[in-house]
């Protein structure tokens, strides 16, 4: 068992290291869709053992809805065996797309509905009334309560345990008696929340709390109309060692409707300006060489650290200095 888990891990460190970013381009490739995380699932399959399921996998790849879902997911399994559960409707029908631990789950409207990435069928999730307290709230599933929450969670897949299996999903069960709006991954702001829990899930535990907090709160009405965004990160140890002004200009960080990994900003002009969130304030390329490139005169350290289908996010050392005119204007 022990070597089975050390085998998960290791797994896990190299999908993570090699599907960190998923270029729009290269999406489909692959070698670069996260659903190359397709062993990564069967691993926390057979080590749960949910052994027939994994077996199921391989299934999902008919589905377009799934191959083309390049985030994290979320699977309710039934912890119980049952003749009536076939593997592959349940797969389908099972798995969301994002990452919906159990405590966001206590926290989610009762009756909210989510679609599955079986397009156009939803699961609704209800909670008991019985408990005052959300810690001690039950949740259930179609009906189904939650026995073993967050059985699993690397960050990229979230596993539920359930009591038992959950019923064949309708045609209309995203549409019928809904109190909630229906997530979809047809809706852009939907596609955006689910692309921004991703990536403060990821920068808060890298040492980036202090950017996650207000991407996730002040800002999330923002960034939620924006089509991707290009966001340079200042770590938090730096932050509290005296970079204190990048919280107040954080907007001043942020490049809204473009997403430019560091192959796009090496290829920008020096006299090309992209325009921040922040209202009338650009930045500027001012050093290009073959080991960095800065960004208004401050080196990107790490290039590409966090990237998804929306956002991709560069880490810097120390906070954009504002550029006077002129010089933005001579380049």
């Amino acid at each position: 068992m022990a070597s089975s888990l050390l085998k998960l891990k290791l797994i896990t460190i190299t999908i993570l290291l090699t599907t960190f970013c998923f270029p729009e381009a290269t999406a489909n490739s692959p070698s670069t869709s996260p659903f190359a995380q397709r062993p990564i699932i069967e691993s926390v399959l057979v080590n749960l053992g949910f052994h027939e399921l994994a077996r199921a996998v391989p299934s999902l790849y008919d589905n377009p809805a799934f191959t083309a879902w390049s985030g994290p997911i979320t699977l309710f399994l039934p912890t119980e065996s049952s003749s009536s559960c076939s593997p592959v409707r349940l797969l389908r029908e099972h798995t969301i797309p994002g990452l919906y631990s159990h405590g966001y789950l206590r926290k989610a409207a009762s009756d909210s509905k989510i679609e599955t990435i079986d397009h156009g069928r939803c699961i609704t999730v209800t909670s008991s009334t019985d408990h005052v307290d959300n810690y001690s709230r039950k949740i259930f599933i179609q009906g189904v309560e939650i026995t073993r929450p967050d059985m699993f969670n690397n960050a990229l897949v979230i596993v539920h345990g359930l009591e038992g299996c959950v019923a064949p999903l309708s045609l209309y069960s995203c549409n019928a008696e809904l109190m909630t709006r229906p997530l979809s991954l047809q809706d852009p702001k939907h596609v955006m929340r689910l692309m921004l829990k991703d990536a403060t899930l990821r920068l808060r535990n890298s040492g980036f709390g202090v950017l996650a907090l207000p991407m996730r709160s002040k800002l999330l009405k923002d960034l939620l109309n924006l089509q991707n965004m290009t966001v340079f990160a200042v770590d938090d140890e730096s932050i509290f060692s005296g970079s204190h002004s990048y919280v107040d200009n954080l907007r001043h960080h942020i490049i809204p409707n473009r997403l430019l990994d560091i192959s796009d900003l090496e290829k920008i002009s020096p006299r090309t300006v992209p325009p921040t969130l922040e209202a009338g304030q650009s930045l500027m390329v001012t050093l290009r060489g073959e080991e960095e490139l800065r960004i208004n005169y401050v080196e990107i350290e790490l290039p590409d650290f966090t990237c998804n289908l929306k956002i991709v996010v560069h880490s810097i050392g120390l906070p954009f200095p504002y550029l006077h005119p002129s010089a933005v204007e001579t380049g």
